[in-house]
């Protein structure tokens, strides 16, 4: 899978991971959708994956594509929420979220959880708190509410999700931003300290 397929965003993040060095490591890609993140570090020089996906058509059509680049053998597949499934996932040497954490309510429980599976780099692609990102959320809400769906976004507040990466051991190296979405890309420092429950109270 070759780079100028993917969003700029995910480009950048593949390409702030494989300069840290991706190598003989393990990765682990959550809310994965067609694999893009996974397949490319593989091709990379990572020795295996995990793509962690709640649909089971995006899940279905990385394993063929997965097929077709003759690494299947290198990845595991884990069908649904990753936090419900964490407690049963080893940790990674790279933990990567793209565009996964505004889709989802809980966000310490989500951060929290895959940041302290991060054995030496954590990526995610995430909105920028901004007037204009926040209006984009609410209008979208708008729509799905209208349409009575169930599905919402979230802008969650960045410098929160930085504090939750710092306590547990990971300290920020990349920061690449655009009009609505940044990249940031976290390496391990120290111990683990923190990692919330599953669930927010």
């Amino acid at each position: 899978m070759h780079l100028h397929g993917l969003d700029r965003t995910t480009r950048w993040l593949i390409e702030s991971l494989e300069r840290q060095g991706v190598i003989g490591s393990t990765v682990m890609d959550i809310g994965g959708g067609l694999g893009g993140i996974a397949l490319r570090l593989l091709e990379a020089g990572a020795r295996s994956a995990t793509l962690v996906e709640a649909s089971s058509a995006f899940l279905k059509a990385a394993q063929r594509e997965a097929d077709e680049r003759g690494v299947a053998d290198r990845v595991r597949w884990r069908h649904g929420n990753f936090v419900d499934l964490a407690p049963a996932l080893e940790m990674a040497d790279i933990v990567c979220l793209d565009r996964v954490v505004c889709c989802y309510p809980d966000m310490p429980g989500l951060v929290g959880l895959s940041s302290a599976r991060a054995g030496k780099l954590y990526g995610l692609v995430l909105p920028r708190r901004t007037w204009w990102t926040r209006l984009g959320a609410w209008a979208i809400n708008a729509a799905m509410w209208i349409q009575r769906s169930a599905f919402r976004v979230f802008v969650h507040p960045p410098e929160a999700i930085e504090r939750i990466a710092e306590m547990n051991g990971l300290e920020e190296v990349f920061r690449r931003r655009e009009v609505v979405w940044q990249v940031l890309v976290f390496r391990r420092g120290t111990a683990i300290r923190f990692a919330p429950s599953v669930a927010a109270e």
